[in-house]
């Protein structure tokens, strides 16, 4: 006989984390994975409606865990803990990619460098421009944020870019920003600031090796693309 005395929910969280452990998290739909991860911080309810509305919200695991904590929190049955232990996934997710190209030539290891931006910046509801400052052996110094916008526009002012490559010895850079429309065709207003860009840069002897514009349909290459 059942055990009527036992919440339906918790035998389901048992049945669940042995499905993941003995047939891998491959074997979870992408809802079942984000209810095992709510488990930790939702201990005591039903989470799989949680799971589901918090898909049906954001339409992805990728854009669920990049959400702003004040948009997973208008989700029913998501606070402030759990949107936040949410948004440290994302960012352990991201600092781990971050890893495979540190310490290595970008150049050499670019389909980890595409993955990283694209994970940073493809669910970004606003313009965001970044820098990639680069050693002479094109190894990572640091990755900087030098311009927030709006939807379709960040400001960006090439001498603040110059002045700071002076100040980390930067020998060359990557240029990357996203479009938060998704589509990642370079606009003329892109192409005319990058040029802006490598015209000030090009006195210092700093290289630019590539402008990537991220979105949710993947990453463009202004060096693929002979834009550069």
């Amino acid at each position: 006989m059942a055990d009527d005395s036992k919440p339906h929910w918790q035998g389901h969280r048992e049945r669940l984390r042995g499905k993941l452990l003995t047939r891998g998290p491959g074997a979870l739909d992408d809802y079942e994975l984000l209810e095992t991860l709510l488990f930790a911080f939702i201990p005591r309810r039903d989470v799989r409606p949680v799971a589901k509305a918090l898909l049906a919200r954001f339409g992805s695991l990728s854009a669920v865990l990049a959400a702003e904590p004040r948009a997973l929190t208008g989700v029913k049955g998501i606070g402030e803990t759990a949107a936040a232990y949410l948004r440290a996934s994302y960012e352990l997710h991201l600092r781990t990619q971050r890893e495979e190209i540190a310490g290595r030539p970008a150049i050499s290891s670019w389909n980890a460098l595409l993955s990283y931006v694209r994970t940073a910046l493809q669910h970004e509801t606003r313009e965001q421009f970044r820098v990639l400052f680069l050693d002479r052996k094109n190894q990572l110094i640091a990755d900087e944020v030098m311009g927030h916008g709006t939807v379709d526009h960040a400001p960006v002012y090439p001498r603040e870019i110059a002045r700071r490559a002076l100040e980390l010895s930067a020998s060359a850079l990557i240029l990357v920003h996203n479009h938060p429309s998704g589509d990642t065709t370079p606009s003329r207003a892109d192409i005319d600031m990058t040029r802006d860009i490598i015209d000030a840069l090009t006195p210092l002897e700093v290289t630019v090796h590539d402008h990537l514009i991220a979105g949710t349909g993947g990453v463009a290459s202004f060096k693929s693309a002979g834009l550069i």
